[in-house]
């Protein structure tokens, strides 16, 4: 596919707030579009996963809200661009496989729920993201993160084709799993993050929703420029 030509001047210093459900394609996409763009690239996600990473590796309980938010205050997350893809690094070790655990996936939604939690993050991310040129994603990007992003998207899929895409993910990295226990946990982690009390997964107004699930990840990002087109005028 021959990629489309971009007047990079045109859209710098702009921002691309991407969010919806777990395994909708936010990451890949998002990471993707960043290089097209010449944009850096801020996955809130694996922040919170690294958060949670850390947390079991010093036994905070997931329900601890305020040691939680006391490790989220001080843990010194980086992100290092290594050909077009960003690995997540904590006091120099590389934590990217790791944060995909199932045992993270299965407590980051808790993890992540807690007020004093989310207010350290968005602190942090409010603060890598100020200078604009850059497309983040994650659950509450474009709704409390970056709510005036100059374009927000909503990226969404049947559940049936995000545990499909949960599973070849996680079979990369050795992760042996199957697709009837990534549609449970994706299930679970939509009920838990649509229905939590802070900074829920929710479609905000102004944006723009993007159904994925017979969508490639070109294609998609081809899609998103293309509205990112008509949003910069």
């Amino acid at each position: 596919m021959t990629e489309m030509k971009i007047n990079l001047s045109k859209f710098k210093g702009k921002t691309i707030a991407i969010d919806g459900p777990a395994g909708s394609g936010k990451s890949t996409t998002a990471r993707l579009l960043a290089a097209r763009l010449g944009y850096r690239f801020l996955d809130t996600g694996a922040m919170y996963r690294a958060l949670t990473l850390f947390a079991l590796r010093y036994d905070i309980a997931p329900s601890d809200g305020g040691k939680l938010k006391v490790l989220a205050e001080k843990l010194p997350i980086e992100f290092k661009t290594q050909e077009d893809f960003n690995r997540v690094l904590i006091n120099g070790e590389d934590v990217t496989d790791p944060i995909r655990s199932p045992e993270v996936n299965l407590h980051v939604s808790e993890v992540s729920a807690h007020l004093g939690v989310r207010q350290a993050m968005v602190a942090k991310q409010k603060e890598l993201g100020k200078n604009g040129s850059i497309v983040a994603e994650g659950r509450d990007t474009t709704s409390v993160v970056f709510p005036d992003a100059d374009l927000k998207v909503y990226l969404d899929a049947s559940v049936e084709e995000r545990a499909q895409r949960r599973l070849l993910d996680l079979a990369r990295i050795g992760v042996s799993t199957n697709l009837e226990e990534q549609k449970a946990d994706i299930e679970r982690r939509d009920k838990f993050d649509s229905s939590r009390e802070h900074s829920p997964l929710t479609r905000t107004r102004g944006v723009i929703v993007v159904d994925t699930t017979n969508m490639t990840i070109e294609g998609q990002i081809d899609h998103i420029i293309a509205l990112f087109r008509e949003v910069v005028k």
